[in-house]
């Protein structure tokens, strides 16, 4: 009988699941951190936060991140903004290093993330290169950094604060939400449940 090798990321014990087990919510005997979640309950919340967070994104992108007012100038940008700002001379790799990090990787991720496993949640086989997108969703998780981008935010409100009153605009809190959500959909992440749960779907 095949087996699968699971290791608890809390306390480093190792387990050899069988893929049936995929389907039921499984919990460490030494620490009790849960390490498979089961298969329907794991991909539901998985396909709704990453189907939230794609339009929450597509939110930030229009509109108001941040308001400044100094004096009679005022000025409102949004995050297209700020990455237009660098889009000149050679600040131009710096904007493309904005776009890519803070949207368009986390945007692929939540896309790639439906794609493969969407058709499971609903009931239906899986699409064409479904591993590759699994795969890809895993590869991009490093390199998606909007939690990242968030920390420099609130570094540069501190260092404005004495020069200019900041208003802080919906698409921050839209943001900061998004981030919120990723964190928790990082939690649900179990291998063990999303590879067991493509595979048995062919």
């Amino acid at each position: 009988m095949s087996t699968d090798t699971v290791g608890c990321v809390v306390c480093d014990a190792i387990y050899s699941l069988r893929p049936e087990l995929a389907d039921q919510a499984t919990q460490c005997a030494r620490c009790g951190h849960r390490i498979t979640y089961g298969k329907r309950a794991t991909l539901a919340w998985l396909v709704s936060l990453s189907a939230t967070n794609v339009a929450l994104l597509a939110m930030v992108v229009f509109l108001p991140f941040l308001e400044l007012h100094s004096g009679q100038f005022e000025n409102a940008a949004s995050v297209i903004d700020v990455v237009l700002g660098f889009s000149s001379g050679i600040m131009v790799p710096l904007a493309l290093a904005v776009l890519a990090f803070i949207l368009m990787l986390p945007l692929s991720r939540f896309l790639l993330l439906i794609y493969a496993l969407g058709p499971i949640a609903v009931g239906r086989r899986n699409l064409p290169y479904a591993a590759r997108a699994l795969r890809g969703v895993f590869l991009l998780k490093p390199w998606a950094m909007a939690e990242i981008f968030m920390v420099g935010v609130a570094v540069a409100l501190v260092k404005l604060a004495d020069l200019a009153t900041i208003s802080i605009g919906p698409a921050f809190w839209i943001f900061a939400g998004v981030v919120i959500l990723n964190a928790y959909q990082d939690t649900l992440m179990c291998r063990h449940t999303l590879w067991t749960a493509l595979i048995c779907n062919e």
